[in-house]
């Protein structure tokens, strides 16, 4: 009986099966950049076609290399060249490497620049010229840019959204005066650092720009409470995110004008800003209580318990407090929390170095927060490992406690 031989079945390649936007469909469910990658793998028509499609990339390149990207790369919408603050590399990124940017990577939305030692005002004026599509531009710590090279952003940019230009030192309110002329869609500012930045620039940038989100003017010692008041009443409705810690020449004025107008901010950040009073922080505190989230008071050396307590008490949403250095803090400051219906939602404290604070003011808050994730309480002699054993005190199972600062801050804090 002779054996029975299988018909030839013919082989079908998938790629004469299947269209381009077939393929990029299938790309398209794969949920990991690692999965598309592998993806890329197959074959060189869909290494071509992953490239086609991939929107981010962070790259260490020269000019010649950055040609080669884009045309890999033709849809790339999000660059990253920024230069890590711990480890340099040589020559680093340059004004002929954003040249190179502004001319062939013509989608680019979000571009991130941070820490660059060796780019210009030149350089910036290339993708002021040539990438009138961006939304976002990080170039903080770039020390060598000024006034001229980020205004020319600002006029060829009309779409901006988000600047961050944190330390770079040369900024003036010339920058704020170009801002608020071109790009009246700005949603993010930071500038934390920039010294040279006044009362009178804020007055500029709100004419034009106001539609803000967030502001950042961390150690910008030259604006005060006219700045800041300005910008209360001009970005009411759309602020959320207001950063001022060292800015020591605000008063209660600035937070007044908070309180009146401001009730949607999310992050207040007043640290370091020592002539706020305890009557003024409460009456922000309280006009944004439904929505206040992060509130960061460090070294504000009018910190009562009264206040405190009403924060506590009140703002049922908010996840961080810092209070650290407020030394006039004591365990009254959490008397109440354990009443019905006082269940607080905080996931951060910090209170170190509040010297006041022991462990029965500490058990008074553990007894309503039961989702603390984070505690700080270094410099706190009346709080240490072996009282908090002895006191019984039950943490959260999820929540790590600093004694002695041996532990990370959570990434939100830095």
């Amino acid at each position: 009986m002779g054996s029975k031989v299988n018909a030839p079945v013919d082989q079908i390649c998938i790629n004469n099966k299947l269209t381009d936007d077939e393929l990029i469909s299938i790309l398209s469910k794969l949920e990991t950049q690692k999965d598309k990658e592998v993806f890329g793998l197959v074959c060189k028509r869909w290494l071509f076609l992953q490239s086609s499609q991939r929107r981010k990339l962070c790259v260490r390149a020269g000019p010649h290399m950055l040609q080669k990207m884009a045309a890999r790369f033709t849809n790339l919408h999000h660059l990253d060249m920024s230069q890590s603050v711990n480890r340099s590399f040589y020559p680093g990124v340059t004004d002929s490497d954003l040249s190179v940017i502004a001319s062939s990577f013509g989608c680019l939305r979000i571009l991130e620049l941070r820490d660059l030692k060796g780019i210009t005002d030149i350089g910036l004026a290339k993708i002021g010229s040539f990438l009138p599509h961006l939304q976002f531009l990080d170039v903080s710590n770039c020390k060598k840019l000024t006034d001229k090279g980020l205004a020319a952003v600002a006029k060829g940019c009309p779409n901006l959204k988000s600047l961050h230009v944190g330390g770079c030192r040369y900024v003036t309110d010339a920058l704020l005066k170009a801002l608020s002329i071109h790009c009246h869609n700005l949603e993010e500012l930071v500038l934390q650092g920039c010294t040279c930045i006044t009362d009178s620039g804020l007055a500029f940038l709100v004419k034009g720009c106001q539609k803000i989100k967030c502001l950042d003017f961390s150690k910008c010692n030259n604006v005060g409470d006219t700045g800041i008041c300005g910008i209360s009443k001009t970005c009411a409705a759309s602020l959320k995110i207001l950063k001022l810690s060292d800015c020591y020449k605000l008063g209660d004025e600035s937070m007044l004008s908070l309180a009146k107008y401001c009730n949607n901010l999310e992050v207040l950040i007043i640290g370091g800003c020592r002539n706020l009073s305890d009557k003024s922080i409460k009456l922000v505190a309280t006009a944004c209580s439904v929505n206040l989230k992060i509130l960061q008071m460090d070294w504000c050396l009018n910190v009562s318990d009264s206040l405190v307590n009403c924060i506590l008490l009140q703002c049922r949403s908010l996840e961080i407090l810092d209070i650290n250095c407020c030394d006039e803090v004591t365990d009254a400051a959490f008397q109440g929390l354990g009443s019905e219906g006082s269940e607080l939602s905080l996931k951060i404290l910090k209170v170190s170095n509040c010297s006041k604070i022991t462990v029965v003011g500490l058990g008074m808050l553990l007894g309503s927060c039961k989702t603390l994730e984070y505690l700080d309480v270094r410099s706190c002699p009346h709080i240490q490992k072996s009282v908090c054993d002895e006191a019984g005190l039950q943490f959260p199972t999820c929540c790590k406690i600093n004694f002695s600062g041996s532990l990370a801050e959570p990434a939100v804090l830095i």
